[in-house]
């Protein structure tokens, strides 16, 4: 017996919670290279496109101002030009000639064609070809608002985590193999079926096996969500990736590699990751639909034009066309929420790894919950105490205390807390002693107490020296599916204390909230039924699913899916993240493992489980902002291009290019002006009134210490 643990295991009565775009037009590899490579691309092309603007003819004689006839000026704009149009350019012409491969045209390749025709526009007119005044204005503008709209969008993307290789670091390099009557350190890749392995106390289990000697418990909670280690003996199954605590084992091997319940979890999270829908965003729609209706445009006004006998007409009108559609606008209409919607996120504590994912959150009407650290803190804490006749509820528990003072198990650590909470004298412990799995023993203040479960009772044959007042009281408690642990003092049982995974204080909110949306309550836990069917009724959750396996979420959300709901997925195990990678929306508590955060695409930096209505709240109003700033962008380009094209020529008004160039420019103001507002948008719901008042009614210290505790990094 080890005195650094202190194994309950069967004190704990019931199951183990939780036992278990790809973005067109952008290059290959993460997020997070594609937003350094637009933010050097933005920063090098601004420095070319401000003496292009501060040269330009042009956009000098918007204002009435000549400027002097000399080769320098004249040459700033072809020359940097050029160069603009073939570096920062570069990736919007490879993209969209991409896209046209494809036959998918979107934004790169409105945008390539813009760019390219001013590009082309002003050489002409710089050679004498065409009577046009240049373009070289137009082409700095265009592509630095682009670079500048893309750098924001990768970098509200993120750089994706790969849940794969978290997965993959939960199993050790080495292993020690028994060699005879000695071990030798062999890497995990050379084990094979039968070979027998040492774990010692605080390594993971290389592969899956069976425990071929000693017991110990485990501390499955990466794999299985459940916060109680769980106690192994001779015999038993051990899944890799789990820790032995307090005693070494001997494992013989079943699985390696590919064939382990790990591994498992790997194919399921990279199945649902690759199935997930690459629905297009609305700004490539948008820009798909403006590529044809300017190609369009500009074919129809060519043809018009020299119908009428005026090809001079024809080519300039036709170019006034091509430049006016650029998609200033469009291209900053949905960057620029995304990038707001984000950042009001993060400072609320919510991560947004994929926009379509913040997109797609507002049309959820089903929330699948995980119990164990989502719903509940992941951790017990005592409940109850019940105490013989005669005995002193302060007395007894300052003894329970004390015996578990030097252990380091969870339960003996919420013992020790609760005595703290209740103001109860703890005396100093002696002969400190631990069995796995049974119990602890110590001499405190020279009477000799035992602190333990059912396991405990039975080999000190105490099973019926239980009051009857503590044996209601026991039942009560393991109806529910509360952990029982006894107190034995000088051979006698004289209390039983309760202990259960508590509820968040905030998680009745937070499946309130989500009702008054209309939005369906789920819960899923590996738990036994009574720990679910108590934890759902406390909070009114409308359908539970106990006694889960890893797999069985992840097929749960398959069939919510079948029964037509879109469903978001809320947890924080590594068990949760096939589901959370198959959900619509897969959200990670940030408490949870790396693996979870990386299956999901929203992470919760706090455990507050309210911020899932609050991401919610945000996704609509997110996407209202963007449909007002997709309808102002494209709207300019419906108004401006047949202006453009001449059709009001009949009647004497032709739009100017520069007119046009002002009109483009205003519209890009307003697009970025309405973003702005989102600011303005009610997403933090009642729940935020309530904490102001709370707050408020706080002193200033209490007030920063919980602000601290709701968000958490």
């Amino acid at each position: 017996m080890s005195p650094s643990t202190d194994p309950h295991g069967d004190a704990v009565d019931g199951g183990h919670d939780d036992g278990g775009h790809d973005d067109g037009g952008h290059d290959d590899g993460g997020h997070g290279d594609h937003a350094d490579m637009f933010r050097r691309q933005f920063w090098r092309s601004l420095w070319l496109a401000v003496p292009i603007l501060v040269t330009s003819r042009t956009v000098w004689g918007w204002f009435g101002v000549e400027l002097p006839d000399a080769v320098f000026i004249d040459a700033v704009g072809p020359v940097l030009g050029t160069v603009l149009y073939l570096d920062g350019g570069r990736v919007f012409l490879t993209q969209g000639w991409q896209e046209l491969r494809n036959r998918t045209p979107g934004m790169m390749a409105l945008i390539a064609m813009a760019i390219t025709v001013a590009f082309t526009a002003s050489w002409a007119s710089q050679l004498g070809w065409l009577e046009l005044d240049e373009f070289w204005w137009e082409l700095a503008g265009l592509i630095v608002i682009m670079l500048l709209g893309h750098w924001q969008e990768m970098r509200a993307i993120g750089q994706a985590r790969s849940a794969l290789d978290s997965l993959a670091a939960l199993i050790p390099d080495t292993a020690e193999l028994v060699d005879g009557d000695d071990t030798r350190e062999v890497a995990v890749a050379d084990l094979s079926r039968g070979d027998v392995v040492v774990v010692r106390p605080g390594s993971s289990v290389p592969a899956d096996g069976v425990i071929a000697a000693g017991a110990a418990e485990f501390d499955e909670s990466m794999l299985t969500g459940e916060s109680t280690p769980v106690d192994h003996d001779t015999g038993d199954d051990v899944v890799a990736g789990s820790v032995a605590l307090g005693s070494s084992v001997r494992v013989e091997v079943t699985a390696t590699g590919g064939d382990t319940a790990l591994a498992g979890i790997q194919r399921m999270v990279e199945e649902a990751q690759s199935s997930t829908s690459r629905t297009q965003v609305l700004a490539d729609r948008a820009a798909a639909g403006l590529f044809w209706y300017a190609t369009a445009a500009a074919v129809v006004t060519a043809v018009v034009w020299v119908a009428l006998g005026n090809p001079g007409q024809a080519v300039a009108r036709t170019v006034t066309v091509l430049v006016i559609a650029c998609p200033h606008a469009l291209g900053l209409a949905i960057p620029l929420v995304v990038s707001l919607a984000t950042s009001m996120a993060a400072r609320r504590g919510i991560l947004v790894r994929d926009r379509m994912a913040l997109e797609g959150m507002r049309q959820v009407d089903t929330v699948v919950f995980d119990k164990t650290g989502t719903l509940t803190e992941g951790a017990h804490r005592v409940t109850d105490m019940a105490t013989r006749d005669g005995a002193e509820r302060d007395d007894v528990l300052g003894l329970a205390a004390a015996a578990e003072s030097d252990s380091e198990h969870p339960l003996a650590r919420a013992i020790v807390a609760w005595a703290a909470d209740q103001g109860v004298e703890v005396p100093q412990p002696s002969d400190f002693r631990s069995e796995a799995g049974k119990g602890v023993a110590a001499t405190v203040d020279g009477r000799d107490v035992v602190v333990g479960g059912p396991a405990m009772l039975a080999d000190l044959g105490l099973e019926n020296d239980v009051a009857d007042g503590v044996a209601d009281a026991v039942a009560e408690w393991v109806g529910r599916g509360a952990a029982v642990l006894h107190v034995v003092v000088d051979g006698h049982v004289v209390a039983a204390l309760a202990l259960e995974d508590a509820v968040r204080d905030v998680s009745g909110a937070a499946v309130d909230e989500l009702h008054d949306a209309g939005v369906r309550v789920v819960m899923a836990t590996g738990d036994a039924s009574q720990v679910a069917d108590r934890v759902a009724g406390e909070l009114g959750i409308d359908d539970v699913h106990a006694q889960v396996q890893p797999g069985d979420k992840h097929d749960l959300v398959a069939a919510l899916h079948d029964d037509g709901a879109v469903v978001a997925m809320v947890g924080d195990g590594v068990n949760d993240a096939p589901a959370l990678a198959a959900a619509d929306v897969g959200i990670a508590i940030g408490a949870g493992t790396d693996v979870a955060a990386a299956s999901a695409q929203i992470v919760l930096a706090s455990d507050d489980p309210r911020n899932v209505a609050v991401v919610r709240r945000l996704s609509a109003a997110t996407y209202q902002k963007m449909r007002q700033n997709l309808v102002w962008a494209a709207g300019y380009n419906v108004v401006a291009v047949p202006l453009a094209a001449g059709v009001l020529a009949p009647i004497g008004f032709v739009l100017p290019p520069a007119v046009g160039a002002i009109l483009m420019s205003l519209s890009t103001i307003i697009v970025a002006a309405n973003a702005q507002l989102l600011r303005r948008a009610d997403i933090d719901g009642p729940h935020a009134e309530r904490e102001s008042r709370d707050d408020r009614a706080s002193g200033p210290d209490d007030v920063r210490e919980d602000r601290g505790d709701r968000v958490r990094a």
